[in-house]
Order: C-alpha cells, then sequence, then structure tokens
C-alpha cells in the first residue's frame, strides 16, 4: 500500500458480477494491523527487559512491523518504481546500521498502523460498489422449451424467459412480456417510490418484484447487465484525476528521487564538515521526514469516499476531476423536456371551431400522426380509440412546421401556428400557450377544425430543487427549443426567472460558454439531445440514466433515477467532498513542509519525526473517510401523489373523450396521467419536444 498511495501500483482490476462482495473487514481482522499489534506488543516489551532480550525484542518488533512494507517495496525496487515503502526501508536499515533498534522499531510499526488503516480505509469505501454485485441473486428461474429450470444467474442467455415471483430479486436486465407490478428500484436508483411496470416496460438487475409474478425476456447476460457496467464505469471513473488529486501526484512521485539526493548531500556535506556519525543519521531522518504519502492519499481518499456514498444514493460521479467540477458549479443550466418536465406529453384540452365537434378534430389529427414519430403524436393518439383510428394516406412532414396528408379523401393539415392560421381561435391559442401548453392546429379540407392543446407535466419536486439550488448560492438557468410562452410558464411554476426559449442544440452549447464567463457552468440534460450542450460544460449531468449507456458516457455525473432533487444533494455532497481533500493537502502539505527543516537541522529525532509523519496520514485517512457521509444525501420523501400543475382559469368544462376518458380543462382536478410516453425528442426545429 506505500507505493500503492503515491500511484505507483498498476490499477486494481475492475470486480466482476462472478466475484463475491465480501463485506469490509473489522479492524482488528485486518493482517497490517495484527502485525502492528505484535510489533507494538515486542516494542514495549523491549523496555521491560533487560541488555540482550531488550535488543532482541526492538529487532523482532522491527521485523513483525516491516513485514508489512518492506517486501513489496523490494518487489517495486525491482521493476524499477521508487515509492515511499523505499524511504521508510533505507531509513530502517540506517537506524540498524547506527545502533538505533529501538527508533527502527519505532518507524515499523508507526508505519505498520497506518499501512493497515489506509489499506481499511480503501476496502470500505469501495464496499459499497462492489456490494451492487451482491444484490443479484445466485439463480433464477428461466422457461426453457417449455420446461420451467433454475439456473445460475451467471449462466443466463439473452432470449431466455425469466420467472420472478412476488418479492424476489431480478437476476438481469430485461423486457417484461407477461404480468403488471411494482417494482422497488430503490437500491439502483436510489428512489424510494416503487416503479410501476407491465407488459414492454424495462427492467432492471437487483430491482425487487412486487407483489405480482412477472416473466421478463432477458436482454443482458449477469456479465453486462445495468448492475455489472455501473460497477465497471465508475471503477474505471475512479481512476480519472482531478486536478487537486493530480497536483499532489505530480508532487509525491519526483520526490522520492529527490530526498534521496537531499539525503545524500546532507551525509556528504555535514560528514565533510562534522561529525560524520551525526550527519548521517540526520540524512535518514530527513528520509523519513520528506515521505510524501500523506500528502498523496489526501485526495484519492476522500475521492473514493465519496464516489462510494453518491453510487449508494444514485448519482454516479464518475471521479476525482467530475468531483472537483461539480463542487465548484454556480451556475446550473436545465434543460426543460425529460429534465423540468416529464416528457410525456399528454393532452389536456381540445377547442374546436365553431361547428365542429371534439371527436373530429382529434379523429384528423390522430389520423395524421398515427405514421408520425413526432413526441406529441403518442400524447394525441392516446387521446383517441384504437377501433377509431384510421391512419391517413401520404402523410409528410413539414420540417419545423407540422404535418400533411390525406384523410377520407380530402387534404389535412395539422401544425404549429403560423404554418395554420389560427383565426377565431387566436385568443385560445394564446391562453392555453401561456399556461405552458405547446399547441397544434388542425385543418381538413381547407377549414379550421380546432386547437389540441398538448403539455407536458413539470415533476412534482422541481420547485422544491430549484428552491435548494437557489439556497446554495447558485444561479439557475432554463434552456428549450419550445416557445417562449410556454417556456415562460414552466419556468414560472419552478420558480425561474432566467428563461431561454426556441433554441436549437447548437444555440444551448453556446449559451453554455457564454454563462461560463460567470463562473463554472452544470449542465442537465437527457445525455443525448444535449450532448453539444452537456460537453461544452464545466460538469456534464445527464438525468435518469439508469440502463443507458450513452447517457452514462456523455456525462460527468449521471442522476440514475428521476428525482430532480438529487442535483442540488449532488452538488451539495461533492462540496463537502472537496472541502475534506482542500483541508487533507493544507494539512499534509503543511505537516512535510514543517518536517523536512527540523529533521535536517537535528531539532526532531527519529522516533519524533516517524511520529508525526504516521499520525498525519491517519489523520488525512480519518478525514478523507469523512467524504463518504451521506449527510447531503438523504432519502426525500415521495412527491408522486401530488403533481405539479401549471394552474390557470379556463373555460372549458371536462369532456368526455372518444375513449370514455376524461379530458380535464386546465384549471380542473390534478392532473391525472396517461397511459404512453412519447419517450425522445425528435430534433425538429419546431421545438415542440426540446
Amino acid at each position: 500500500m506505500a507505493d500503492a498511495c503515491c500511484g505507483t501500483d498498476a490499477p486494481t482490476p475492475a470486480p466482476s458480477a462472478a466475484e463475491p462482495a465480501a463485506p469490509p473487514a473489522a479492524v482488528w481482522h485486518v493482517r497490517e494491523l495484527q502485525a502492528a499489534a505484535a510489533s507494538g506488543v515486542l516494542l514495549l516489551a523491549s523496555f521491560l527487559l533487560p541488555g540482550p532480550w531488550g535488543t532482541a525484542a526492538e529487532l523482532a518488533a522491527l521485523l513483525v512491523g516491516a513485514a508489512t512494507f518492506a517486501p513489496g517495496t523490494l518487489r517495486g525496487l525491482l521493476k524499477g518504481r521508487l515509492g515511499v515503502g523505499l524511504l521508510m526501508t533505507i531509513a530502517a536499515v540506517g537506524a540498524v546500521a547506527l545502533g538505533e533498534y529501538g527508533e527502527a522499531a519505532t518507524l515499523a510499526f508507526l508505519f505498520s498502523i497506518a499501512e493497515g488503516l489506509e489499506g481499511y480505509a480503501v476496502a470500505r469505501t469501495q464496499h459499497g460498489l462492489r456490494a451492487l454485485l451482491d444484490l443479484v441473486p445466485p439463480t433464477a428461474t428461466v422457461r426453457r422449451g417449455g420446461t420451467e429450470t433454475e439456473v445460475a444467474a451467471v449462466d443466463l442467455r439473452v432470449g431466455d424467459i425469466l420467472l420472478v415471483k412476488p418479492g424476489e430479486r431480478i437476476a438481469t436486465d430485461g423486457i417484461v412480456s407477461s404480468g403488471r407490478s411494482a417494482l422497488d428500484t430503490s437500491v439502483v436508483t436510489g428512489e424510494s417510490v416503487p416503479a410501476e411496470v407491465g407488459p414492454g416496460a424495462e427492467v432492471f438487475a437487483g430491482c425487487v418484484n412486487g407483489a405480482v409474478a412477472l416473466e421478463i425476456t432477458v436482454t443482458a447476460t449477469a456479465q453486462d447487465n445495468s448492475l455489472a457496467r455501473l460497477v465497471h464505469i465508475v471503477h474505471e471513473a475512479q481512476e480519472r484525476k482531478g486536478a487537486s488529486q493530480r497536483l499532489a501526484q505530480k508532487f509525491a512521485k519526483p520526490l522520492v528521487p529527490g530526498v534521496l539526493v537531499l539525503a545524500a548531500l546532507i551525509a556528504a556535506l555535514g560528514s565533510f564538515f562534522g561529525d560524520p556519525g551525526v550527519w548521517i543519521e540526520r540524512s535518514l531522518v530527513v528520509l523519513v521526514a520528506a515521505a510524501p504519502c500523506a500528502f498523496a492519499l489526501s485526495v484519492p481518499v476522500a475521492v473514493v469516499a465519496a464516489i462510494g456514498a453518491a453510487s449508494k444514493a444514485g448519482v454516479l460521479v464518475k471521479g476525482g476531476a467530475a468531483v472537483e467540477a461539480l463542487g465548484k458549479v454556480n451556475v446550473v443550466a436545465l434543460d426543460k423536456t425529460g429534465t423540468l418536465t416529464r416528457n410525456e406529453p399528454q393532452v389536456i384540452d381540445v377547442v374546436p371551431a365553431a361547428g365542429t365537434d371534439r371527436a373530429r378534430v382529434l379523429s384528423v389529427a390522430a389520423s395524421l400522426e398515427a405514421r408520425s414519430e413526432h413526441p406529441l403524436a403518442a400524447a394525441i393518439i392516446a387521446a383517441v380509440a384504437p377501433q377509431a383510428l384510421t391512419p391517413g394516406d401520404d402523410v409528410e412532414a413539414v420540417p419545423g412546421n407540422g404535418l400533411t396528408g390525406t384523410v377520407d379523401g380530402s387534404r389535412a393539415r395539422l401544425g404549429k401556428p403560423g404554418f395554420i392560421e389560427p383565426g377565431a381561435l387566436s385568443a385560445d391559442v394564446l391562453r392555453l400557450q401561456d399556461v405552458g401548453a405547446t399547441v397544434v392546429l388542425v385543418e381538413h379540407e381547407r377549414t379550421l377544425l380546432g386547437a389540441i392543446a398538448v403539455r407536458d407535466e413539470i415533476r412534482p419536486e422541481a420547485a422544491e430543487a430549484i428552491e435548494a439550488l437557489h439556497g446554495q448560492g447558485i444561479r439557475v438557468v432554463m434552456l428549450t427549443g419550445d416557445n417562449a410562452r410556454t417556456a415562460a410558464a414552466i419556468g414560472a411554476v419552478a420558480g425561474i426567472d432566467d428563461v431561454r426559449a426556441e433554441l436549437l442544440p447548437q444555440d444551448k452549447a453556446h449559451i453554455v460558454t457564454g454563462l461560463q464567463t460567470q463562473g463554472p457552468v452544470a449542465m442537465v440534460g437527457d445525455g443525448i439531445n444535449d450532448a453539444p450542450a452537456l460537453a461544452t460544460a464545466g460538469a456534464g449531468i445527464a438525468m435518469g440514466a439508469m440502463g443507458s449507456d450513452v447517457a452514462i458516457e456523455a456525462a460527468d455525473i449521471a442522476l440514475m433515477g428521476e428525482d430532480l432533487r438529487r442535483l442540488p444533494d449532488a452538488i451539495a455532497h461533492t462540496r463537502a467532498a472537496r472541502r475534506v481533500f482542500t483541508q487533507n493537502l493544507l494539512m499534509s502539505g503543511g505537516i512535510l513542509v514543517a518536517l523536512v527543516p527540523l529533521a535536517a537541522t537535528g531539532v526532531l529525532g527519529l522516533a519524533a519525526v516517524v511520529a508525526s509523519h504516521e499520525l498525519a496520514e491517519v489523520l488525512v485517512i480519518g478525514n478523507g473517510i469523512r467524504a463518504g457521509r451521506k449527510k447531503h444525501l438523504p432519502v426525500h420523501p415521495t412527491l408522486r401523489t401530488a403533481h405539479a400543475r401549471i394552474p390557470t382559469q379556463s373555460r372549458v368544462a371536462a369532456q368526455p373523450l372518444s375513449t370514455g376518458k376524461v379530458l380535464l380543462p386546465l384549471a380542473g382536478g390534478p392532473f391525472q396521467p396517461g397511459t404512453s410516453s412519447a419517450g425522445q425528442g425528435c430534433g425538429d426545429s419546431c421545438g415542440c419536444c426540446s
């Protein structure tokens, strides 16, 4: 571990799905600490035993303590690696050569304690990540060839039919083929609200099934499911270095040979001008005093602890650089769709023109949208009974405007105001846009039939999350491709004053660049459509990234669930982690700077330097572990039962749709979610889905 602390060892391989996640050992079970205890007992005994027996106890204490670091040091030296352990080994050998057996034993005893505590700290902070793999059950029930068989989870194949009973964990990722149930996803996403799933829904490894049995078609093996990928990505991310971590390692690596040269000069020049015995001893003390292990450990221990705690709370932070970037943020740019809103547009109102009924407006619109992949299409189609839906003919998209086609043998159009003139419905269009709805007009046989209002409801926790960001002194900006009226309405409910609307993806990236003149910027988006802005920001954050490799790879931080309150939580957590490793750097650097001249001038002897230096390591490790506290990552109470709404006054009473559902007016009761999701935006320049 002594060499590892200075970054000289090869990265530890990522744990695999087949590797059990052993719990962190108790302190008294750590081999290095057992050796340290034995060394300490022998060292204490040396003070009580007379003459040769005391010397023998000192040498025994030295051998037992040195066994924790000397063998690894020698192996590293044969491979050309110079580490802190080398300084300690040379100092111990030199002390023995000078007959200072007690001080050599003290050095080995204290350094073995630091080695043991370091190993325990790293194992403890990484355990939470490895424990994710234990969420996968060892066996699973599958149906193969019409027969139900219990197989090892690692033997599952893509295409298998996985049978999951109530209360069981899902062994790997898949698609529900039969059954409807509620899944406890808290261990994966950090959200406490069970997720309703049914046929066609994507489910992930480790989630706990509710009260109804499910049949799931396997889409990933145990070695490649969402949990295995998460562990692998986080493990790789931990190898990424932040600026402070790079500073520590840049300082530590050249320090080892530099200290060896300095010690040689002190011994040579001191021996030339003074007593060789005194100056050689001082050079050995300098070797110990300048060991940079505490300095090199300042950031890595804190980063590993912070990342491990965040991952268990559903926040994937990709390394020290991401911790630093997010911890420094003072401006947050939020995409609207899928971030502030649910990305599930619903028809909330239909305003027919004079002489036309709602059913006809919806019927013509759905006929045009039946062959469209536009995000608003699913909302309009869901408002029409399936048996009443007849796809139109010759339907063509007019980019940025709408659709044209033939319905019942006559030309029809659907599109935004401007593409189709609203005429007598102008006031209604403005009213609907003012409350955050996207309005499309429907025309048939060159006659305006009416207007359909579709709205993507704001997340119920959005206002609370924005308020928390403001409380942290963070400026919030909303970026969207939607029209200015809709954007302003969403921004008003969320509590965002700075709203930028009618933007293309490249416009968002330019705005993020401009915001960076005001300080470090975080961009929050879906990780796909907002890729340019995510890449431009100092910290790119993907929302709802569970199961999406693209989202995870595109961002520096991924919020695995969809609770926006995790955003201010993540920022508070990384700010606390930055404070911890800044404290560590200042403390360890200050101790190092003070010890070297004191050792070189003979003010401090070997025992005092060893004690001071190893105490610094223990303090750095102990303080670094504090970054793993979940103080800023609380479990939030659910808000799913009270959907956030955009209030307004409406003259339209609730009307039954052709499906038998109730079309809610804008000022009606609580918004009822529909049965379909519009999915991702199409990238069209109309701005309806951005």
